[in-house]
């Protein structure tokens, strides 16, 4: 991933735009330590920070055609990028050897519609100089950002970026660009490309639960993430999403050590070279001191036989970071914030090593109902729609966390569960399978196309201990003491009086809890303009199931229950 700033039809030349516009991409920099690029265009700027991942040594953006009469700035990786080049016509040149180069010359032939033929995660705003007009595009879920601005003073400019702070201090209206939309100058319109079968959550579906194809859907879109030039690793928690996907991870990598090259679904060869300048498997987890994810995460790398590495950080630690984390975020969603922080501190001391990109376990709970307060789902139908709903919803949550905690330290987090063929076959699966009871444990279906104990030949993918452990949420399993601490430091820095004016404050979206407003007060600090709200949306559970106000797993009855003595 990287860093992407664009301003679409500048009042004059954008010549003397250049300056401000390197400024405002500067701002992006976390994002893509590598190098940095801009190209101006009559009174349009594109401008790129590049974290090089793939075509590490020509890839260097903004890219242009022959003529560059394109140019294309993205954020993100296309792992269909060698199918693609097969749909190119005849003779087309590419410059470089970076997967996003095929969408400059598939858009000669396809317009936009080019985007409905990726595979990946991405961003990308892309110029036509011929036609004075301009493409941005987002991937299907969110994995990556994108925000779109306006300057009420500059009516006919636009402006994109990877992240809000390039923008505040230019315009004064701000919204997170919607997932699985493309926009097109043409017609004005912002119009979503992305439609799955599943996409309407009143719709339920009633296919039966196929084991074998969850488990191989969930393979090939682990397989076909291991697309580097860098050495990769995987985070570890040592719930059951992180360590199947790292379980999958050290299956691929090590049949690349031994030759077997496994090939994802288009044909291509996953790229071997990381391998072979970090053969064995890197897996990296955090907690607090006697946390139960780093006992977990123990258990899981060493099944799996990975080369491991524990961090512990401090309460204090984590303190500390709290205004950085917001910063990075850019939200004040307590859930957020509270996951995040642990990922953040993780994230530096995974780039410390030399690691630009991991694989992560986001989006299955979202998915398959994992959440302890899915447990208290009326029916089944009710429960698709909420997973329906939650998977449309993983932008401004899950994904934003993933994104930008590991991008504040250039590093790229890659999330199989996200990838569209397994969307289609787990979002298509009957509820009735997802439900959660007594005597069936959530995910139980996730659980169970990756167990192997019927079978005494095959290789077990993980201990049973991590198969069937129960959800725990990152901001839980890093240490219970960490969200009792937030807590209890809220409690010291807002006073009762100060939390009675929340409303006279902000009569939108008014925190409810002293944490949640700290944390609204912090952004505001690094974003003070009304424009900057828009795009926050906070991760709360379903009340109206009867679940606790609190969003934390542990706070859910379904938690206190399986932990009773």
């Amino acid at each position: 991933m990287c860093g992407i700033f664009g301003v679409y039809n500048l009042p004059g030349d954008a010549a003397s735009f250049r300056q401000r516009a390197l400024y405002l991409s500067k701002k992006l920099r976390h994002r893509g330590p590598d190098w940095s690029g801009c190209t101006v265009a009559g009174n349009h700027i594109l401008c790129h920070e590049r974290l090089a991942i793939v075509g590490v040594e020509s890839g260097a953006q903004p890219l242009t055609n022959d003529d560059e009469s394109l140019i294309l700035s993205v954020n993100g990786e296309i792992y269909n990028h060698k199918a693609l080049r097969k749909l190119c016509p005849p003779g087309t040149h590419f410059k470089t050897q970076s997967d996003c180069e095929v969408i400059l010359h598939l858009y000669k032939t396809m317009g936009a519609e080019v985007v409905k033929h990726l595979d990946g995660m991405f961003s990308w705003v892309l110029l036509d100089t011929k036609k004075n007009r301009i493409i941005a595009a987002r991937d299907p879920i969110g994995i990556t950002t994108l925000y779109q601005g306006w300057n009420s003073k500059q009516p006919g400019t636009l402006y994109f970026a990877s992240e809000l702070k390039a923008l505040n201090e230019e315009c004064d209206r701000i919204i997170a660009f919607p997932p699985g939309h493309v926009f097109d100058s043409e017609t004005g319109l912002t119009t979503r490309y992305f439609e799955p079968t599943w996409w309407d959550g009143s719709k339920i579906p009633q296919t039966p639960v196929d084991y074998k194809l969850i488990r191989e859907s969930l393979e090939k879109a682990v397989r076909k993430r291991l697309m580097s030039e860098v050495p990769y690793g995987v985070l570890l928690s040592g719930g059951l999403d992180s360590s199947l996907i790292a379980s999958i991870a050290a299956r691929e990598t090590q049949k690349m050590i031994e030759g077997q090259v496994p090939l994802n679904r288009d044909g291509d060869d996953v790229d071997e070279s990381a391998v072979a300048s970090w053969p064995r498997l890197h897996s990296f987890s955090i907690g607090l001191e006697g946390s139960p994810d780093l006992a977990a995460a123990r258990v899981a790398a060493d099944f799996l036989k990975t080369v491991h590495h524990e961090y512990t950080f401090t309460v204090q630690d984590g303190l500390d970071a709290i205004a950085d984390v917001v910063y990075h975020l850019e939200t004040y969603d307590v859930t957020t914030i509270r996951a995040s922080t642990p990922m953040y501190l993780l994230s530096r001391k995974i780039k410390a090593m030399g690691v630009k990109m991991v694989l992560s376990g986001e989006g299955a709970d979202e998915i398959f109902g994992g959440y302890l307060y899915f447990h208290a789902a009326p029916t089944s139908d009710d429960l698709h729609t909420e997973t329906v709903t939650r998977v449309k919803n993983l932008h401004f949550a899950d994904c934003l966390r993933a994104n930008k905690s590991t991008m504040a330290w250039g590093v790229e987090a890659r999330v199989p569960f996200l990838d569209k063929a397994f969307l289609e076959v787990a979002m298509n699966v009957d509820p009735k399978a997802k439900l959660s009871f007594k005597g069936q444990m959530e995910k139980h279906i996730l659980r169970k196309a990756f167990d192997t104990s019927d079978d005494p030949s095959a290789k077990p993918y993980l201990p049973d201990s991590i198969l069937w452990r129960q959800k725990e949420q990152f901001s839980d399993g890093v240490g219970y003491s960490w969200i009792d601490s937030l807590k209890e430091t809220a409690e010291k820095k807002i006073s009762e009086e100060t939390m009675a004016k929340a409303a006279e404050r902000w009569p939108k979206d008014t925190p409810q809890t002293k944490e949640a407003y700290w944390y609204r007060e912090v952004f505001e600090q690094w974003f003070p303009q009304d424009a900057c709200t828009e795009s926050v949306v906070r991760w709360i559970p379903r009340f109206d199931w009867g679940c606790d106000s609190d969003p934390s797993g542990r706070a859910q009855s379904a938690h206190s229950a399986a932990y009773k003595k």
